[in-house]
């Protein structure tokens, strides 16, 4: 098996059991810990593998060991102060009175039963211009910084304790179906009990949201394990209570329900038990070839270095021409930018030029104070000031000689 799947599947298997309590058994002996640690990482889901390792750390490199649990301590003693934090934050949104969409927050943790083994996911605010940077300005006087830039959508911002807070003044995502959808969803939004400003979406917005927003990263090549284990147990808490008929409708209208579908019935096969996938079979529609979910696993360990050549989805194939025409036109208009601001430079370049050459008529009545009572001969000291520069240019090559 190619070793990039192995390690792969590996640490689904080790996510899994931990899950449901199960024995794991592995041959340490054979892994390439820093391969393991630096996927597992990428993943986000070191924290958890950690716990999976317990007992074993004499057959596993010590460095490696402490790598992992490295992040398994970062998981542990910055998950309620980021629980914190953000509840800070949406608070002083409410008393301020500043109108938001949380589109993601820490209450996802609470689905997990070891909050250690939750994700250090960041808050996510969608925010109008004017509220984008009045936040900013919020979170600047509470100690955070910008340390990543979203293109033309926003900026994420951090705080020593580990918070980290994305802000959005347009939607993340790219598309007409995208743009459109995602902000019926905003749209949609209630306030929160107690609040007057700041608002959530309800379940199966959230539900959507995070459909949509899955198959959307995995045609990017950038859906995670951790993205997978979110959706997963937010859909296990949620499915009794969700109206699956507007899931789907809503899905439909991305282009994405069948490759949705597809993707959640994946997080089930790994990370579900008996009953969890017998309610898949019975909610869903027949299972497809296997073949089908292969290319999605390839596609999500490798980060799209394998699969996409076998890639059939009808919408998976559909969603990346749109993805690559929007790349397309963005890179011409960044093209087009390039050529105006060097065309504006050199315009302003002849500008500087000319104005060294015949300079205004104050600057000249300061080198010669007689153009204050005939400024009709300006036009013979620009020649004579230009004749002066001539020969004093002259005088300096030969000197350099």
């Amino acid at each position: 098996m190619n070793q990039v799947l192995f390690e792969g599947r590996l640490l689904v298997s080790m996510i899994g059991t931990l899950l449901h309590k199960g024995a794991l058994q592995v041959r340490y002996g054979r892994m390439n810990w820093e391969r393991m640690f630096r996927t597992a990482d990428y993943h986000r889901v070191a924290n958890i593998i950690y716990l999976g390792l317990l007992g074993n750390g004499d057959m596993i490199p010590e460095r490696w060991m402490s790598k992992f649990f490295d992040r398994y301590q970062e998981a542990l003693t910055g998950g309620g102060s980021c629980v914190t934090a953000e509840e800070e934050i949406l608070a002083l949104l409410d008393a301020e009175g500043v109108p938001c969409v949380v589109l993601a927050s820490a209450t996802i943790r609470s689905l997990y039963e070891l909050p250690e083994t939750a994700d250090m996911s960041p808050l996510r605010l969608y925010l109008s211009a004017e509220s984008y940077t009045l936040v900013k300005g919020f979170l600047v006087d509470l100690g955070y910084e910008t340390i990543q830039n979203y293109s033309d959508f926003g900026e994420r911002m951090h705080r020593i304790s580990g918070m980290n807070v994305d802000i959005y003044r347009k939607l993340p995502f790219k598309t007409k179906y995208y743009e459109k959808g995602m902000r019926e969803l905003t749209f949609r939004a209630r306030v929160r009990a107690g609040g007057t400003g700041v608002r959530i979406l309800y379940p199966e917005d959230r539900m959507v949201f995070r459909l949509a927003s899955a198959a959307y990263q995995y045609v990017n090549d950038e859906l995670m394990l951790r993205d997978m284990l979110d959706l997963f147990l937010y859909h296990r808490a949620w499915r009794e209570q969700l109206n699956h008929g507007y899931v789907k409708k809503k899905l439909q209208g991305f282009h994405v329900d069948v490759l949705a579908d597809r993707l959640l019935r994946l997080s089930y096969m790994w990370f579900g038990e008996k009953d969890d996938k017998d309610y898949m079979s019975a909610a869903g529609e027949p299972m497809e070839d296997l073949s089908s979910f292969d290319i999605l696993e390839n596609r999500i360990f490798s980060r799209g270095e394998q699969g996409k050549e076998q890639e059939t989805d009808p919408q998976v194939l559909a969603l990346t021409r749109l993805l690559n025409k929007e790349e397309e036109r963005e890179s011409r208009k960044a093209k087009r930018e390039t050529r105006r601001k060097r065309k504006e430079e050199k315009k302003k370049a002849r500008g500087r030029f000319w104005r060294w050459i015949f300079p205004d008529y104050k600057y000249m009545s300061g080198l010669y104070p007689v153009l204050e009572k005939a400024p009709v001969l300006l036009p013979f000291y620009w020649m004579l000031r230009g004749m002066r520069l001539l020969i004093e240019m002259m005088k300096n090559q030969k000197k350099d000689q």
